[in-house]
């Protein structure tokens, strides 16, 4: 029996901060797998989104703010090893920050579908359209799309503009996944975002959130220590709260979303330390 076709390939998520980029990935998946916050550059590492329609394998990446970032990082990389590039923009403006991701993005030459999202926020849409027509003379995109990733709005007709344009490859991961990251990733993902609610201004900009082990034990529970690390005492300070009350609700937070997740009761021990400079 002859096998049929497959088609198969890497579709880069790009915009500024807070367009909504990491709402789209886990809106088209219908999973949460990357998280989001509106704090700027919640995402810190790229995240691979894997959906899998019988023929057809898209392999979604929420990258963190590019325009910050070196062109020899791994977020260009996967840029440059995409079929496409999904281009998320504001719903009525174009700002500087949105010219530093095209300028970097055109450099390419990758075809782009330009994402307006946010549109559940306009009451009047008619305003949209000469925001429309302002962007197709300066992306030059494929196709334009506005969107409410949020509401859900358009999302299906988003990923069939797509689907021309992956090539005849053979699929890369199993029908199953969803993504590529670890038990791991996902539960120190889970409690990066209950730092980021329930810290919001006062989190220290640059923060590690480690899961040093995870063990099954008796009443088929898991035991899972983690550890948060910041620069300065007083940030540990600052996470830590008035009597503990601050990790506290961390960790409660952190565990109900993960045993949410895993739909396994967990034990859930959080330490938070400062790093030692080596």
């Amino acid at each position: 029996m002859k096998k049929r076709k497959q088609y198969c390939g890497y579709i880069a998520i790009v915009g500024k901060p807070n367009v909504g980029k990491s709402t789209l990935i886990n809106e088209i998946i219908e999973n949460e797998i990357s998280i989001t916050s509106k704090k700027k550059n919640t995402t810190q590492k790229n995240i691979l989104g894997i959906k899998t329609k019988q023929l057809h394998q898209f392999i979604y990446v929420d990258t963190p703010g590019i325009y910050l970032n070196n062109e020899k990082d791994d977020s260009f990389k996967i840029i440059k090893s995409s079929i496409l590039i999904l281009f998320i923009v504001d719903r009525t403006v174009w700002k500087t920050d949105d010219e530093i991701v095209l300028n970097k993005i055109k450099k390419n030459k990758i075809p782009i579908i330009c994402v307006i999202n946010k549109i559940d926020k306009i009451l009047d849409k008619s305003i949209i359209l000469p925001h429309i027509n302002f962007l197709l003379k300066k992306i030059n995109p494929i196709e334009i799309i506005p969107i409410s990733a949020k509401k859900r709005e358009n999302i299906v007709l988003l990923e069939n503009l797509i689907y021309p344009y992956l090539p005849n490859n053979n699929h890369i991961f199993p029908k199953k996944y969803i993504t590529t990251h670890s038990l791991s990733f996902s539960i120190s993902e889970i409690i990066r975002q209950k730092l980021i609610f329930f810290l919001r201004d006062e989190l220290p900009s640059i923060i590690t959130v480690k899961i040093e082990s995870i063990e099954e034990k008796f009443k088929k529970k898991l035991y899972i220590r983690a550890a948060i690390y910041v620069k300065h005492e007083r940030q540990k300070k600052i996470i830590i709260g008035k009597k503990a009350e601050g990790i506290k609700k961390i960790s409660i937070a952190s565990r109900l979303d993960i045993e949410k997740k895993i739909n396994m009761k967990i034990y859930l021990i959080i330490w938070v330390k400062v790093k030692i400079k080596k």
